[in-house]
């Protein structure tokens, strides 16, 4: 059976290389027209990450010091499927975000705003045999950045994802629905095509929530493909 490879996103759903509001592209915005190159066996069936890697209990990020951190308990869960609406079995799913108060555990990181000693912020887990995933976390806060006059980016938690091959890996941002931050946010508007900026919007899910513990949000990700969640570059 001939393969011909993994469907390519319509442009108009990824971030432009070159976005004039968010100015670190004009620095890093290759210059010349990016060549395509097509798939061969090894994209398509290459090396993945091994279950033996994560032990499970990376997926609490409440539950990795000695104590609670400060902030609202969420838990995030979704499904990961190919361009084709298959699970992706086993993927490595890894997260990092800041803290309540919009600070990363992360030394590069100087704003005012205080680093919680119970939170740093990473976790990583396996999705099942059906594509599905979850994490417990705190939900981050909004943080100043130094893009334009006042510019706050929108609380969001960063994914890097491996599909079946090191070729169908994503790394991208998820938001929070009703965050007045999004229409300002320079990065969330990269994205011409505005149903697939809609589609890094998780959605709120009370029937997920876990009463007096922690409110839910789902998030589904497609790794590649026209309805694939946009990348971030």
């Amino acid at each position: 059976m001939r393969n011909e490879g993994y469907r390519r996103p319509d442009p108009r759903t990824q971030p432009t290389y070159q976005h004039e509001p968010y100015r670190s592209t004009l620095r890093r915005a290759p210059s010349k027209t990016p060549v395509p190159f097509p798939h061969t066996l090894s994209e398509l069936t290459g090396p993945v990450y091994g279950r033996d890697i994560v032990c499970g209990v990376e997926a609490d990020l409440t539950r990795q010091h000695s104590g609670e951190p400060l902030g609202e308990r969420i838990t995030v869960s979704g499904r990961v499927t190919d361009d084709s609406g298959r699970p992706v079995q086993h993927s490595l799913v890894e997260i990092w975000q800041a803290n309540a108060a919009g600070r990363y555990f992360h030394r590069i990181d100087q704003h005012q705003a205080p680093l919680d000693p119970n939170f740093t912020g990473a976790g990583c887990v396996l999705t099942d045999d059906k594509g599905f995933y979850r994490f417990v976390t705190i939900k981050p806060g909004a943080y100043p950045w130094l893009n334009h006059h006042n510019a706050w980016r929108p609380a969001h938690i960063h994914f890097s994802l491996f599909g079946p091959a090191f070729a169908t890996r994503l790394i991208t941002q998820m938001y929070f629905p009703g965050d007045p931050l999004l229409p300002h946010d320079p990065i969330f508007n990269s994205i011409p095509d505005e149903a697939a900026r809609n589609r890094l919007v998780s959605k709120f899910d009370l029937d997920a929530a876990q009463p007096e513990w922690a409110l839910a949000y789902h998030f589904d990700i497609v790794l590649r493909g026209r309805e694939g969640t946009p990348f971030e570059e």
